[in-house]
């Protein structure tokens, strides 16, 4: 991690976005910008929480422990999301870690900061309650998922979300490059089992390899299998 000088444009992030503007003016003076290089640990699974954090550049992954050698990827933030926020509340310690997936640069605020901000801006808590609202509901789908669906399901759903999140290239793969381990991570498999299952999408024609880049030739196709579930 390394302090940038201030690249964060006061407007482009979930903070910016939803306080007043008459608010700017002392995020300015609170902020923090901070670079994390690609594949850098932004902050750990039982540390302390200092602050909350938003993307202005690059791309995050946010997880958490699952068992002794494993991890599940909770959810991905980019440019203008929010993360850190799961630390909130009356223990103060983060429940998940957060990794950046390539360079990454960062607003940060500080925790006594973002409490004052909170009690201001009633814009930002209402669409921070619905946010929270809305990534409980996935945490919720995504549970049941593990649970009921089948891992070839599960593995087309993962590819469904990185799209709808993170939209396409200009060559029309996904646009996020992740390896095949954190692939599984996000799908709640293994490595064996995504290279397996993801070479057999190919060999139908329902998503094009193009090294880790991955396009989706055939939506419907890739949306029936997550209808799929466990017999």
């Amino acid at each position: 991690m390394k302090r940038n000088n201030h690249t964060c444009d006061l407007k482009s992030c979930f903070l910016c976005q939803n306080c007043l503007p008459e608010w700017l003016p002392a995020i300015d003076s609170n902020r923090k910008n901070l670079h994390f290089k690609k594949g850098e640990l932004i902050f750990k699974e039982g540390e302390k929480v200092n602050g909350i954090y938003f993307v202005y550049t690059g791309k995050v992954k946010v997880h958490k422990k699952w068992g002794t050698e494993k991890e599940l990827i909770i959810r991905f933030a980019k440019k203008g999301d929010i993360f850190g926020h799961r630390g909130l509340g009356h223990e103060s310690y983060y429940p998940i870690s957060a990794t950046a997936i390539e360079p990454v640069d960062t607003c940060f605020i500080d925790l006594d900061f973002f409490r004052a901000t909170l009690k201001v801006n009633y814009e930002f808590i209402y669409q921070l309650l619905l946010f929270f609202a809305d990534e409980l509901q996935e945490s919720e789908r995504k549970m049941r998922n593990l649970a009921h669906m089948q891992v070839k399901g599960r593995i087309a759903q993962a590819l469904l979300a990185l799209r709808d999140k993170f939209g396409l290239s200009p060559e029309g793969a996904i646009d996020v490059t992740l390896s095949r381990q954190d692939l599984a991570f996000f799908a709640g498999t293994t490595y064996e089992t995504v290279f397996r299952i993801i070479n057999e999408l190919a060999q139908d024609h329902i998503i094009v390899l193009d090294g880790k880049n991955i396009a989706i030739a055939d939506p419907d196709k890739l949306l029936d299998l997550t209808k799929e579930t466990e017999g």
